[in-house]
């Protein structure tokens, strides 16, 4: 079993959206890959209420059977046509991958 994890930081604004609004959208693209995506055992999304400089504003929880499916989740054309949007909205990234 392969767990993904990915925390972002999002800029105040991007895109005309507030960093609520952004997140908002984040969840939602990131959540409506469950199903389009077969290999995506588990996926959640959580958004922030912590205001702590160091925290992050949005992340995500996935599980894989193994490290060749998420290696495909990756490369999934559902997956990249969120990268760009997300990418935009971000100030920061941080990502662990490990098999329990």
């Amino acid at each position: 079993m392969i767990k993904h994890i990915v925390l972002w930081k999002l800029h105040a604004e991007a895109n005309g959206k507030t960093k609520q609004e952004n997140a908002l959208e984040v969840k939602r693209l990131l959540e409506d890959m469950v199903g389009k995506v077969p290999e995506i055992i588990t996926l959640e999304v959580g958004i922030n209420y912590n205001t702590s400089p160091d925290d992050a504003d949005v992340v995500l929880y996935s599980e894989f059977a193994s490290k060749s499916d998420l290696e495909a989740y990756q490369v999934h054309p559902d997956h990249e046509a969120i990268k760009g949007f997300i990418k935009s909205v971000r100030s920061e990234r941080r990502v662990i991958d490990y098999e329990v």
